[in-house]
């Protein structure tokens, strides 16, 4: 039991650790590289680490025509459209401040969630989510007013950060399709991730042109983190901690994720905190737990 327990806490940390640091790595990308191109490489890495660690554990990477079907979509979801908004919000806005918003996570997965399975959501989870975005509106204010970048952009980077937001929720709760249920999800993401990879080079090459890349050693070991650490490590044991936890406990990493990337941007990125920005990172906090409390019970 306590090796188990053990286990749990161990996955918990490094999940939590693992995808708090991708934010600032991300920040890292923005460059010579093209964003989408930089996204294609991420996956293209991921998906083929993905499918030999599929291989190695005896997982099937045959899924059918319908399961191809079904990962095409979730790599167009998760990991094309997501992370082309995730990268392009961060030219506007600090990385923690984004990772704040895609806490949120939970409130536009509950909606969804209602509106195509109808899962009840509760008027505390309501009141819970009203607190969280409020907390991420006071946030932005204090973006607006201090950001480096003209305000609209603030704006813009802010809508960016809500597209891929959208993005990676519709890609959520395709995982409660009974399809999903029945494939062998490491098989699925493995695939999910080369489909997601070689639309996001076609992408790339009809809007920015041929694949660019830079061959400085910070940019290399940033797509092999995000990659390998961000995607193929982190997913399996976040499935993990679903499968022991249950969802409502596993989502409390949502709550911890922006702690971690708002304290790695302050010390990376020179985030400075004001009175407006530390009562918004605490209604945002506070909101979650509130929310994801009320939807676990």
């Amino acid at each position: 039991m306590m090796e188990r327990k053990g286990g749990v806490v161990l996955s918990f940390i490094l999940v939590t650790l693992i995808w708090g640091s991708t934010w600032i790595v991300i920040r890292d990308q923005l460059g010579s590289v093209p964003a989408s191109w930089s996204v294609c490489y991420r996956f293209l890495l991921a998906g083929v680490a993905m499918a030999i660690f599929a291989k190695a554990r005896r997982v099937p990477l045959a899924i059918g025509s319908k399961g191809m079907v079904f990962a095409g979509l979730l790599g167009v979801a998760q990991f094309v459209m997501n992370f082309n908004f995730v990268y392009r919000a961060e030219h506007y806005l600090t990385s923690g401040v984004v990772a704040v918003v895609y806490a949120m996570l939970l409130i536009p997965n509950s909606i969804m969630s209602f509106l195509f399975f109808r899962q009840p959501v509760s008027r505390a989870f309501i009141a819970g989510s009203v607190i969280a975005v409020a907390g991420i509106v006071l946030m932005l204010v204090h973006e607006y007013r201090a950001a480096s970048v003209r305000p609209d952009m603030v704006l813009l980077g802010a809508g960016l950060a809500v597209g891929g937001l959208l993005s990676a929720s519709a890609a959520n709760v395709m995982q409660g399709m009974k399809i999903a249920r029945r494939l062998p999800m490491v098989g699925v993401l493995a695939w999910a991730m080369l489909i997601g990879a070689a639309v996001n080079a076609l992408f790339a090459w009809i809007t920015v042109g041929p694949p660019v890349i830079e061959t400085r050693i910070g940019y290399l070991a940033g797509i092999v983190w995000l990659a390998l650490a961000g995607s193929v490590v982190s997913f399996p044991l976040y499935f993990q901690l679903i499968q022991r936890l249950g969802a409502g406990r596993a989502a409390y990493t949502s709550v911890m994720v922006p702690l971690i990337a708002m304290l790695i941007s302050t010390l990376m990125e020179g985030y400075r905190w004001t009175t407006l920005a530390g009562t918004g990172a605490l209604l945002a906090i506070a909101g979650m737990i509130v929310a994801l409390r009320t939807k676990q019970a």
